[in-house]
């Protein structure tokens, strides 16, 4: 095992609650997949801190991989959902799966923690 990347980001809930107020559905449906968004919409009170999070989740995992949002790599590429347990689970698809691939990434260890103003997240993508 060998760790490819590791990346952190941190966002500003209120930037979040603002982009959805500004842009509504047409942003969430653009950064969040359905079952993000359903997820998130669970618990109206931490909605936008919940949605920063993956927000900010995503932006570490293109750390990880270097990339950026550039190459045809979409926001809902990336998909993080909570195991039974509550740990955040990531699923990929698209050009971010493929480049993954390519850099041999089979694991990813995520976390999240956010506040009423604040939520940050890192990801370690490793080889197995």
């Amino acid at each position: 095992m060998s760790i490819v990347g590791h990346g952190i980001d941190i966002v500003e809930t209120e930037r979040i609650r603002r982009l959805t107020l500004e842009h509504g559905q047409r942003f969430l449906d653009r950064c969040f997949t359905s079952a993000e968004q359903s997820y998130c919409n669970r618990n109206d009170k931490r909605r936008f801190e919940h949605l920063a999070g993956r927000f900010a989740a995503k932006e570490a995992i293109l750390k990880v991989i270097g990339t950026g949002w550039s190459g045809g790599i979409a926001w809902t590429d990336i998909e993080i959902l909570p195991s039974a347990a509550g740990q955040p689970l990531v699923t990929l698809s698209g050009e971010t799966l493929a480049i993954a691939q390519r850099l041999g990434i089979t694991h990813w260890f995520v976390s999240i923690s956010h506040i009423e103003t604040h939520a940050t997240a890192s990801a370690i993508g490793e080889r197995r």
